[in-house]
């Protein structure tokens, strides 16, 4: 009998183990979400608006966008309802345009994005409220509403100017990543052919007064050579808004370990991405190995764009993509700990300007099972809490302070047109 007891109790501690554990992690991180609720760095839910509404937004209810389907069968994944059951408490809203626009023509469209996202953010004052400085997030927290910051996505929308810049921050835009998809007449970008090895010397004072007015500088989207320049010349924290590990999944987009190790030096953050391409290496060799078929094919088969079709279909039945998870993700914030430190690491999900997050975290209701998954893998309530909102807050404070302490400094000047011709 005492045998059978023994066996009995140690089957019973067998089975109330994982399921002990799993309660404590979701204590853990629902602690942690309702103490510092997730402070989002990219979501491109204004573009979203431009693409879907053209930004006419009177009759759109952004409470609820789960019926916006359109042709594809994706609806939004974002709304007011389901960033509340995200835990996001702050959010930065990025105001992009496409890189590919007249600049001219960039800078007039990011002025009709910050203004579309300054009208749906006035529409529901209950819910969002507009946030220029960290104290302005602590105040719309404390009153129970979503801190909604803006990012400019690209340089492209300052058109080569720094007057545009400054005009840029009195509207109310805090970040602007230095490129997106294309390299500029001063920025080497990513995924397009560099030009100046990183920035150019236009480019290095565009950070320069980027700290001295406190719009936060934004690494994600710009050259590996890039990244190091603008570490070279930053006196305040940088972000990369929406980024993951190199080391990890091999994207360009993603932050290499030698830039990595000189985060703790500048004080910035890598908030990790959920774009699933650029977090699970399988999926990115896949999507390489089917885009190297289709070229394969349009060359046997030039003209018959149908045959074409059929044979990649055919491909695509015997090449199933491999799929993306919330621990994909956990796995990049795992290496950026173990690089940079806990101290400089922050999420940034990239909804709405991808098809879909990883499983378990296809919209913005994700973030709470990743944060599950985190504490599961030994990250304390502290270490969650600096994750979802503590290092951006401290990020954001540090280029406030030395905004504040560069009043004397002069704004950078040049003469119109004069950054094409800078070195």
């Amino acid at each position: 009998m005492r045998h059978f007891l023994l066996a009995t109790a140690a089957a019973t501690l067998a089975i109330a183990g994982p399921a002990q554990a799993q309660s404590n992690a979701e204590t853990t991180a629902a602690a942690a979400l309702d103490a510092a609720p997730v402070w989002d760095g990219h979501n491109d839910v204004p573009y979203a608006l431009r693409m879907r509404v053209g930004n006419e937004i009177n009759d759109f209810d952004f409470r609820d966008t789960l019926d916006t389907a359109e042709g594809d069968g994706r609806a939004m994944h974002t709304d007011i309802n389901r960033l509340r059951q995200g835990k996001v408490g702050a959010q930065w809203w990025s105001v992009y345009v496409s890189a590919s626009l007249p600049e001219p023509e960039a800078v007039q469209q990011t002025i009709e994005q910050i203004d579309v996202t300054k009208r749906l953010i006035a529409r529901y004052p209950e819910d969002l409220q507009l946030a220029l400085t960290a104290d302005d997030v602590q105040e719309a927290l404390a009153a129970g509403r979503i801190a909604s910051l803006m990012g400019m996505e690209g340089g492209h929308s300052i058109g080569n100017s720094l007057a545009v810049l400054r005009q840029m921050y009195d509207l109310g835009a805090r970040y602007m990543t230095l490129t997106h998809g294309r390299t500029l007449d001063w920025a080497d970008s990513a995924t397009d052919a560099p030009k100046h090895d990183g920035l150019n010397a236009f480019g290095m004072d565009v950070v320069r007064e980027m700290n001295r007015i406190g719009m936060m500088v934004d690494l994600s989207h710009v050259s590996e050579a890039a990244m190091h320049d603008a570490l070279d010349v930053a006196q305040a924290p940088v972000i990369f808004s929406h980024s993951g590990a190199r080391t990890v999944a091999g994207h360009l987009r993603n932050v290499p370990d030698s830039v990595l190790r000189r985060l703790p030096d500048n004080g910035g953050i890598v908030m990790v991405v959920a774009l699933p391409w650029f977090i699970t290496e399988d999926l990115r060799q896949h999507a390489a190995n089917r885009a190297a078929e289709q070229a394969r094919l349009e060359a046997l088969y030039p003209g018959l764009p149908d045959t074409v079709e059929a044979q990649l279909a055919k491909w695509d039945a015997t090449n199933r993509a491999p799929n993306s998870t919330i621990s994909d993700m956990a796995d990049h914030i795992d290496h950026i700990r173990d690089v940079a430190g806990i101290d400089h690491i922050g999420i940034g999900g990239d909804y709405d300007g991808m098809p879909t997050g990883p499983i378990g975290m296809e919209d913005v209701t994700g973030y709470p099972a990743l944060f599950v998954e985190l504490a599961e893998r030994g990250y304390s309530q502290e270490d969650l809490e600096k994750i979802s909102m503590r290092n951006m807050m401290r990020a954001l404070r540090g280029a406030e302070q030395f905004a504040a302490n560069s009043t004397s400094i002069p704004p950078f000047e040049y003469e119109a047109g004069g950054s094409r011709d800078a070195e």
